[in-house]
């Protein structure tokens, strides 16, 4: 049901912001439907994650994972680069990440792992058009369903500081599959470089 609200609102709000002339009418109405847009997210994440195939077959996948996570994983440690391990099933659940996805984003690897991607890092409740929460689902979504890397346009999708305020960011995300030996989904490869300065600059 609050599926089918989700979806019924975002229909609603699109027309709506194609009809409005008023600017005041249109920044409203652009608000009410990123947090449609969001909420469809949230749920989706939720119930199933990024990968569609069924249930018995994700059960089959896993014994393989772990297998293929230890020849990736010191890479995936010594990386410079941002990387975080998710896993694409329901809640999309962290499995990983390496220093310098923990460095960029001020979060703690211990804090994080085995909890929802969208738990760690929610939209900032203080921007009403924050976008990155459902972009970067839908971005996930493409990669469960296609099985080939997605690269997404900038997005700024602010984080928490230690002290739980957000700080605005802007980030150049990329996501890939992982998959096993027989071609299933085992994981999600999430690469973020933080784009922040160079945005900034153009500004």
């Amino acid at each position: 049901m609050q599926r089918f609200v989700c979806e019924q609102n975002i229909v609603h709000f699109e027309r709506l912001l194609n009809e409005a002339a008023d600017p005041t009418v249109q920044n409203t109405v652009r608000a009410l439907l990123a947090s449609a847009k969001r909420q469809l997210a949230l749920l989706s994440s939720a119930e199933s994650g990024a990968d569609t195939s069924p249930i018995d077959q994700r059960r089959r996948q896993q014994s393989g994972a772990d297998t293929i996570r230890q020849q990736f994983q010191p890479e995936f440690d010594a990386s410079p680069h941002p990387y975080m391990l998710l896993d694409p099933g329901p809640g999309l659940v962290i499995v990983d990440i390496n220093d310098a996805y923990a460095a960029a984003t001020l979060t703690d690897r211990a804090d994080v792992v085995g909890r929802s991607l969208f738990e760690i890092f929610p939209d900032n409740p203080d921007d009403p058009l924050a976008d990155g929460v459902s972009n970067l689902y839908s971005s996930l979504r493409i990669v469960g369903e296609t099985g080939r890397a997605h690269a997404m346009a900038i997005q700024r999708y602010d984080i928490r500081d230690p002290g739980g305020t957000f700080i605005e960011r802007h980030w150049q995300p990329i996501n890939s599959p992982i998959h096993d030996t027989t071609g299933h989904l085992v994981y999600l490869l999430h690469h973020v470089e933080d784009v922040t300065a160079q945005v900034a600059a153009r500004s």
